[in-house]
This record gives C-alpha cells, sequence and structure tokens, in this order.
C-alpha cells in the first residue's frame, strides 16, 4: 500500500472491537516511531503513559470526557501525551549525553554548536511558562501525525483525543510531581464492524482552495 492508499484509507475510529488486541511486535514498533519522532532542536520534550489492560484504561478513565469513554475503554491501548513542564536544566543536559553517547559529535565544537543552538531555540520559546507548552506542544504533535500514521500503515486504527480533561488527568497520574503535563489521549486498536465512521467518505477541501504553488 502506497502512502496515498493510506492517507485515503485511515480515519478516526469511532467504535473499537474490545475482544481484538494488537500485538506486542506492532506495539514496539509503534512505540519505536514516537521515539524516532522529530523534534525542533532534537529537543524531545515528551513523555508518554501508555494504557494496555483493563486497570490501566480504568485509571485515566475518569479523566477522559464521557462521550469518549469507549475510544477508551474498548481500545486495545491508549496512550496519553505528556510534555515537560518546563523543559529544565537536567532534560537539557540529559539530551546532550545522549546524543554524544550516540555518537553524534565528531568534534567538541559540534558538541558546544549543538548545546548553544538548541538553549537559544529553547529560550526563545519560553518566555513565558505559556509560550513553552505552546511550543512543546507542537512538537507533541508532530510525534501523533506520526503515529497515527503509522498505525494506519500497519492496519491498525486510531483516534485523537482532545475530549479530556487536563486537570483531572495531570491529577490521577501526578504529573505535576513528575514535572510533565498532558496535552492530548490516542486510543489505539481496532474498528468495530458496526463503526458508522468507517462507511462515510472522507471529506476535505479540494487542492485549488488549499495549494498554492509559488
Amino acid at each position: 500500500m502506497n502512502i496515498v492508499d493510506i492517507s485515503n484509507k485511515r480515519y478516526t475510529t469511532k467504535h473499537y472491537d474490545k475482544s481484538k488486541k494488537i500485538s506486542a511486535e506492532h506495539i514496539e514498533q509503534l512505540l519505536t516511531v514516537l521515539k524516532n519522532s522529530p523534534s525542533s532542536v532534537n529537543s524531545q520534550p515528551w513523555h508518554f503513559f501508555i494504557a494496555d489492560n483493563e486497570a490501566a484504561k480504568a485509571k485515566i478513565l475518569p479523566a477522559i470526557l464521557d462521550f469518549n469513554h469507549p475510544r477508551v475503554a474498548d481500545s486495545s491501548h491508549s496512550i496519553v501525551f505528556c510534555v515537560k513542564a518546563p523543559i529544565d536544566e537536567a532534560h537539557l543536559q540529559n539530551l546532550l549525553k545522549q546524543e554524544d553517547k550516540d555518537g553524534r559529535f565528531p568534534s567538541a565544537d559540534l558538541k558546544e554548536g549543538q548545546d548553544k543552538g538548541r538553549r537559544f531555540f529553547v529560550e526563545q520559546n519560553s518566555k513565558t511558562a505559556e509560550s513553552q507548552l505552546c511550543w512543546e506542544s507542537k512538537q507533541l504533535y508532530i510525534a501523533l501525525g506520526q503515529l497515527l500514521f503509522a498505525a494506519a500503515a500497519i492496519g491498525i486504527d486510531s483516534t485523537a483525543i482532545e475530549g479530556y480533561d487536563a486537570l483531572k488527568m495531570d491529577e490521577i497520574l501526578g504529573l505535576k510531581e513528575k514535572g510533565l503535563k498532558s496535552v492530548v489521549v490516542v486510543s489505539l486498536g481496532y474498528r468495530d464492524v458496526n463503526d458508522g465512521n468507517a462507511h462515510r467518505p472522507k471529506s476535505r477541501l479540494p487542492n485549488e482552495q488549499i495549494f498554492t504553488v509559488l
């Protein structure tokens, strides 16, 4: 299947078949996609909480708005996407240490340049807590897009969920104490045979309204 076919086929799943579970192999592939997702200056300002069993899904369910309950409860896996709150010195040093360990720097000058460049962009986007959250969330949504497309590519259905209570989720997971903040939730699994959204045609604005060739 080519990328256009995947894009045409993928849709937001409304009802999951609770009896179908994603294999460990496929979950590992999807987590690798999240890990490899690009971010500005390789900031990787994220953490992901994975609910892969009934108890875990029940734990986060009180933070999910009622109309979205089935999308979490009946999913195979649900993932809470979080950002660093804030991006602190420890995170910046940890990134640089990992990059050095992974062989990213043939010279000390390149290592220093990477550190300075990243700190510049973090500072530019961290004038306030709100501006840093906005910038980090942009990076997180890149990872979200990667995950949704990757899941569709291997036949796994998905739902991005913004319909949840972020304050309650943060409380349930103890995120403030961990220096994190939740931003979005994603459920993964296999569509129910009666999922009406599967049979609706995709609706997008025509090319001439959204593309301009310069």
